[in-house]
């Protein structure tokens, strides 16, 4: 018989235990860092010109740190509930290409936490602008979402702002004044 099956059940459990540990920190720990995210105005039907925005490649949780996207909808326009939700997944997949494409380890850890998704409201365009501007000037991914005009509302009006994902402290930063929708 081998001393490994010899050996008290504890100790058995330990030898087990420490290398999927050590394994998963080593994982974690070792992951490539993302690039820069970009920040842009999208609309449903065509993509603009995308111009990045300085600092967003630092933003980089620490490994147990919670992300969050917070999704900003203007309530002043009187969208229905089909309407906010469709305009909310505009702007998620607008966020999650952006992540995509240039913070993909943010992007991960946001997926690895849960991809936590809140909706919050906003009373005009310019509440949503200065969020915006809020949530660019602490390096967070901040992405409207323009209607197409082709149901309920006037072509080219702002209806969501996306904001995130990044860790929750950031987000907080720009959205925590803002009232749950």
């Amino acid at each position: 018989m081998s001393s490994l099956s010899s050996a008290p059940p504890k100790l058995l459990a330990l030898y087990i235990t420490v290398p999927i540990l050590a394994f998963g920190m080593g994982y974690l720990l070792g992951r490539p860092s993302g690039s820069q995210l970009r920040t842009t105005t999208d609309s449903e039907e065509e993509d603009s010109d995308d111009e990045p925005q300085e600092g967003l490649g630092s933003v980089k949780p620490s490994i147990l740190e919670p992300c969050k996207m917070v999704l900003v909808v203007r309530t002043d326009l009187g969208m229905t509930k089909g309407k906010i939700a469709a305009q909310c997944s505009h702007a998620t997949l607008a966020c999650y290409k952006a992540l995509q494409q240039s913070n993909p380890a943010l992007l991960r850890h946001w997926e690895r936490t849960g991809q936590a998704k809140i909706t919050v409201q906003a009373k005009s365009e310019e509440e949503l602008m200065i969020l915006q501007a809020q949530a660019q000037s602490v390096n967070v991914c901040a992405k409207t979402i323009q209607d197409a005009g082709r149901t309920q509302i006037e072509a080219g009006s702002t209806t969501v702002l996306g904001v995130g994902p990044a860790p929750v402290d950031l987000v907080n930063v720009v959205t925590s004044e803002q009232k749950l929708l």
